[in-house]
């Protein structure tokens, strides 16, 4: 699906913006006008013109809130930090201590706690206590009530932060009566832009601190507690349900068994080889000139050495295979639901090998071009997305 740009990492990124609309994480208009501003493929170019934007509309937000409109500024607080978020995307050729990072999502981080302060329900900033440190989170509370209620825990995935919750999962999950817990764990968000700490493939260190501090809430019904994995999120929640049985569900969105796959798609064999033999010389020559090529090698690259904790492309690929499922899945005992994405440019047939893998209670669900729920994460069909999700979701839950 081609949206306003005909290079696919600009045209994906400016859908996945535009798709957050439906819960007010971004006006169509402004997206188109900031596009049209942009060059094919003039990473600088985004930054500028998302940053202008985001920056426009963070006023609009200030000047409502000073005149006492409270939805009108939490509007486009939501809005400027799902802009602020895309101008820092591309921004990977050396993130560490980047003035622009640290700067836009910083603004993100900033104007999304503005907005959800004005939210009508109730919103906590909380610290989840995690090895030594903490992990920054956000809570999101069904009402006031102080009830238990059941209970998402969102999981970023290759990219994504905490910000995105509310617009990926929490809006529709609050409208139906869950509470979300939201953070960034390692190599997400401020966990590695601010406390360094980058990815690991044993997400059950991770999880489950985040269930422990979970079930400190008395608003947190025990028995209903549900993690939700966001594109490789879907690796990491399946990998720590596979050891910490206490969630009742999980929905993988879209379903992972073996994230390895994805570089053996798009590299070709005789590379995947010399990557695994340790010929690191000369694949880390033909890789960077693939990146120098296309914006998509080069920004997974450049993502993934920074968040992986690695100095080249061939280290990170090699790493990525400690991120399987293969023996494990079939330890997994929560309901899983799988969703698939019919043009799933990333994680093709992943989906089906998962699904295939689970022993729990399963079940696939396809989201199709046609209904224009095709592309990874269904981005740009969030409603759709999300009817399937909860439907699911309830039923399981009401079952238990």
């Amino acid at each position: 699906m081609k949206f306003l740009f005909e290079d696919e990492s600009f045209s994906f990124e400016t859908l996945r913006t535009a798709g957050f609309a439906n819960y007010g994480g971004a006006d169509l208009g402004e997206v188109i006008v900031t596009a049209r501003a942009i060059p094919e493929g003039d990473e600088d170019a985004w930054l500028k013109q998302w940053e202008a934007t985001a920056d426009r509309v963070a006023i609009i937000g200030e000047k409502s809130l000073a005149a006492g409109h409270s939805v009108s500024a939490r509007q486009a607080f939501f809005r400027a930090s799902n802009y602020y978020r895309t101008a820092e995307f591309f921004k990977r050729a050396s993130p560490v201590n980047d003035a622009d990072v640290a700067r836009l999502s910083g603004r993100s981080t900033q104007t999304f706690i503005q907005a959800a302060r004005l939210l009508e329900t109730p919103f906590e900033i909380v610290e989840i206590p995690y090895e030594n440190t903490t992990l920054p989170g956000y809570l999101f509370l069904a009402d006031h009530s102080g009830e238990p209620k059941p209970t998402i825990i969102y999981n970023n995935g290759f990219d994504s932060t905490q910000e995105e919750s509310y617009v990926a999962i929490g809006a529709a999950a609050l409208s139906r009566g869950y509470n979300v817990l939201a953070f960034d764990g390692p190599g997400q968000g401020a966990a590695i832009r601010e406390s360094k700490l980058t990815f690991r493939h044993d997400w059950e260190a991770v999880i489950t601190p985040v269930i422990d501090f979970a079930l400190t809430r008395p608003e947190v019904a025990p028995d209903k507690i549900a993690l939700f994995g966001y594109s490789l999120g879907s690796y990491l929640v399946a990998r720590a349900a596979a050891f910490d049985h206490r969630p009742a569900a999980i929905v993988l969105d879209d379903g992972i068994l073996d994230f390895h796959a994805a570089f053996e798609h798009m590299l070709p064999p005789y590379l995947v080889s010399w990557i695994h033999a340790q010929k690191d010389d000369e694949a880390d020559s033909v890789l960077r000139m693939i990146m120098a090529l296309k914006t998509g090698p080069r920004w997974a690259m450049q993502n993934g050495m920074w968040t992986f904790g690695t100095t080249s492309p061939s280290e990170f690929v090699r790493k990525s295979k400690l991120y399987t499922l293969a023996g494990i899945a079939g330890d997994i005992t929560a309901a899983t639901l799988v969703l698939d994405a019919e043009n799933d440019q990333f994680l093709k047939g992943q989906p089906q090998a998962i699904h295939a893998a689970l022993k729990s209670a399963k079940q696939l669900v396809t989201l199709t071009e046609a209904e224009g729920a095709g592309e990874h994460c269904h981005m740009g069909a969030m409603f759709r997305a999300h009817q399937t999700i909860f439907d699911w979701l309830d039923e399981t839950l009401a079952g238990l």
